[in-house]
């Protein structure tokens, strides 16, 4: 007797509800939703509602928070359609925003430029001093960005879009085998 089973695997969808808080703005990720458009997102800050709608599926929004001398509580609620545990509720604290960054590039470019006393050297120099001075600053910009779209996928779970193919042809090999064992047994009972 051969008892066969073969079992599709799929990748798993979950709710995924990810948002960040950060001085000036709100970022709301929400993937893997009902698609219904009956859940519900709320976003307020300091009590006030920035946001109250209704989506289905995934909804990506950037808000933009007043401007704020002190850090701002905001919270985050969701309200799924498809039971209660996956539902969110969450506060985060937005920090007032800091303007003191812009002064320190510019006395480096000036220091540069200064160096090089050759006439004619000199209309090169700072031209190549000023890029090198402004690239790490749009490096360091860079990285921020970079940060935020990591945490918005989501976990490996091991399955891949070949499982199924090996699935089929694990059941296939299980399949031959039966088979030729029960093609065996006939042979050995027709010996007898």
């Amino acid at each position: 007797m051969v008892g066969t089973g073969m079992f599709a695997a799929a990748p798993a969808s979950a709710h995924t509800p990810q948002w960040s808080v950060d001085c000036s703005t709100v970022t709301v990720d929400l993937k893997n939703y009902s698609s219904d458009p009956t859940n519900t997102v709320t976003v307020q800050a300091e009590g006030k509602d920035l946001l109250n709608e209704k989506f289905g599926g995934d909804f990506s929004k950037k808000l933009k928070l007043a401007d704020h001398d002190k850090p701002v509580e905001v919270r985050l609620i969701v309200k799924a359609n498809d039971g209660d545990q996956h539902n969110r509720d969450e506060t985060k604290t937005a920090p007032v925003c800091d303007e003191s960054p812009e002064p320190t590039p510019t006395p480096t470019p000036t220091d540069t430029p200064s160096e090089t006393p050759s006439p004619s050297e000199s209309s090169t120099p700072p031209a190549t001093g000023t890029p090198s001075s402004s690239a790490p600053a749009s490096s360091e910009a860079a990285p921020a960005p970079s940060t935020s779209e990591p945490s918005t996928d989501l976990a490996e779970t091991g399955s891949s879009s070949s499982t199924p193919l090996i699935a089929g042809i694990a059941a296939a090999v299980v399949l031959v085998g039966g088979a030729l064992l029960m093609l065996a047994r006939k042979r050995r009972s027709a010996q007898q």
